[in-house]
């Protein structure tokens, strides 16, 4: 397979990146350092020392809420050195929540300067190397599914929207979308994500000669798309036979895309999205990109899905590691006792770390909320696997609850159990993904507040209402991603008396000790789920949306 010169100028420099790993880390904490040192927050604490060990030792590990009342100021018009020096340009949505709204995470022009990097160079010559991308790029398209939104706009006239609706307004992106996509913006910044679907599929199988790769952001919308594609092709075949498209496909820019007909995707040589796998096609997890920084990249990208790692970037942020300690029945975790944060190269294989960034855009020993297990190294930078979000109990799309947003969720909605005489005697959940849209599902318990404890005549409407309360509850990912129909309605199942005692004896029997047993908010065991959908007497579904914004 022949590379060209830029495709060997990227592979080059990954190798440059990974060899010199900790001196390219020195440089970039010493030019953020350097150019921040006098900022507001920087001030407090190394009063315009730029000396990494003033920093690693004065400098907190902060979290979102620490740092709040700056961006807000940011977001809000003050244009002091406030975080940084640089102008913010406009904020990053992240899928995390603060008070039940998106945290607002900054962009600078070195932010766009290192996606264009990412993308079209060490990403390019990564799948060129892997599949021959730079040969097929100039024969073939992709399909790649994407739904962009126009964002929102602070109190102080900055924007505010997700880290690909940004990618895709940069003119770099702009541009090479007609060349490398089958699917034209208009497609991917329809407001309607059903027309969005409908019509980028109907072109994706117009191009069906062209298409070379089948992707998105994450595998659950290349599971949603199969599953919209098996539900709506009929009337995709009847758009291709009559050349029209259906009538309920009313985006101006949508029905003017599209203009002809076609199949399937018999060139395609990958599934490109994130996690698990499917069909005879390869899935590919390019990168691991948070709202945060761009973080690593997957060098083997035709590795299982269950052992997909990914190299860290050291010119992309200065990255430090929290040692976790992981408790292997549970899978919790907790930050080890006087640990102090590890730099990138000096990090363990078989080891758990909570991921920190400091970046160009003013975060500063930052908890991402990652934890992440060393697998491995590349020359000298470490290669690391996703475990999961750290106090993440159910996620679907981009939604992230936290134990603590379910037990609020749950508190709010069961003072509506009043009237009925009953009371909440323990809860816990799971996600639904059987069906696409999944859906999260809230086991109950109830008992009479008098009598012997058995629950009979409940009040559909009064349960109905519980559901639609706990999702009002929920953070604002989610009631957004519920609105647009990309989560289905919360689902409450309520359950016979000694549910949770059969479910504490399952875990017993599994080698459980009993004194130590404490019932989880969330179960993930497809047997414990077995045990409470046997014990089912009653469902209830929340019979609306909830607000976006509540």
């Amino acid at each position: 397979m022949e590379i060209t010169k830029e495709y060997e100028d990227g592979l080059k420099l990954m190798e440059e990146l990974t060899t010199n790993a900790q001196q390219i880390q020195e440089q970039v904490l010493s030019h953020i350092l350097t150019t921040n040192a006098g900022t507001q927050y920087l001030s407090r604490f190394i009063n315009g020392d730029a000396d990494k060990q003033c920093f690693k030792t004065n400098v907190p590990i902060v979290t979102f809420e620490d740092i709040k009342p700056y961006i807000d100021r940011i977001a809000n018009g003050e244009t002091s050195n406030i975080l940084l020096t640089q102008p913010v340009h406009e904020f990053h949505l992240s899928t995390g929540t603060s008070g039940g709204l998106p945290k607002l995470i900054p962009v600078t022009v070195e932010t766009y300067n290192q996606i264009a990097v990412y993308y079209f160079t060490l990403l390019g010559s990564l799948m060129n190397k892997q599949f021959g991308f730079g040969d097929l790029d100039k024969t073939g398209k992709r399909l790649q599914l994407l739904f962009a939104k126009t964002g929102s706009e602070t109190a102080g006239g900055l924007k505010a929207t997700t880290v690909l609706t940004s990618m895709l307004n940069q003119p770099q992106f702009r541009t090479a979308i007609p060349k490398l996509l089958t699917s034209p913006i208009e497609t991917i910044f329809c407001p309607d994500n059903n027309q969005s679907m409908f019509c980028q599929l109907l072109l994706g199988l117009i191009h069906r000669d062209e298409v070379v790769s089948v992707g998105s952001t994450f595998a659950t919308v290349v599971l949603r798309a199969i599953k919209f594609l098996e539900q709506y092709y009929g009337e995709l075949c009847f758009n291709i036979r009559t050349g029209r498209i259906s009538d309920w496909v009313t985006d101006p820019g949508c029905r003017n895309i599209v203009t002809s007909i076609v199949k399937l995707w018999p060139k395609a040589k990958l599934v490109d999205a994130i996690t698990t796998g499917s069909g005879g096609l390869p899935l590919v997890s390019t990168g691991y990109i948070c709202s945060e920084a761009i973080c690593g990249i997957n060098l083997e990208p035709l590795s299982k899905p269950f052992e997909v790692s990914y190299t860290f970037l050291p010119n992309m942020a200065y990255f430090e590691f929290l040692p976790v300690e992981k408790d292997g029945a549970t899978m919790s975790e907790q930050i080890q006792f006087n640990a102090r944060p590890l730099d990138l190269v000096n990090v363990k294989p078989g080891q758990y770390y909570e991921l920190l960034v400091t970046t160009y855009g003013g975060l500063y020993q930052y908890k991402v909320g990652d934890i992440l297990k060393v697998i491995g190294f590349h020359n000298n930078t470490p290669r690391f696997q996703f475990i999961e979000r750290q106090n993440v109990i159910l996620s679907i799309e981009s939604d992230k609850t936290s134990e603590l947003d379910l037990l609020n969720a749950v508190n709010e909605a069961k003072t509506l159990l009043d009237p009925l005489g009953f009371i909440l005697r323990w809860y816990t959940s799971h996600v639904d993904a059987s069906s696409i849209p999944g859906h999260y599902v809230v086991f109950w318990e109830l008992k009479a507040k008098e009598g012997n404890g058995n629950i009979v005549g409940l009040d559909r409407t009064i349960m109905a209402e519980c559901c639609s309360r706990m999702e009002e509850s929920l953070g604002f990912i989610y009631r957004l991603y519920r609105k647009e129909n990309a989560i289905a309605a919360l689902e409450m199942k309520v359950l016979k008396q000694g549910s949770f005692e059969a479910l504490m004896d399952y875990y017993v029997s599994q080698g459980a000790y009993l004194s130590q047993y404490k019932g989880s908010s969330c179960i993930k065991s497809k047997e414990a789920i077995k045990i409470l959908d046997s014990r089912v007497m009653a469902r209830f579904f929340s019979p609306k949306k909830p607000k976006e914004f509540g």
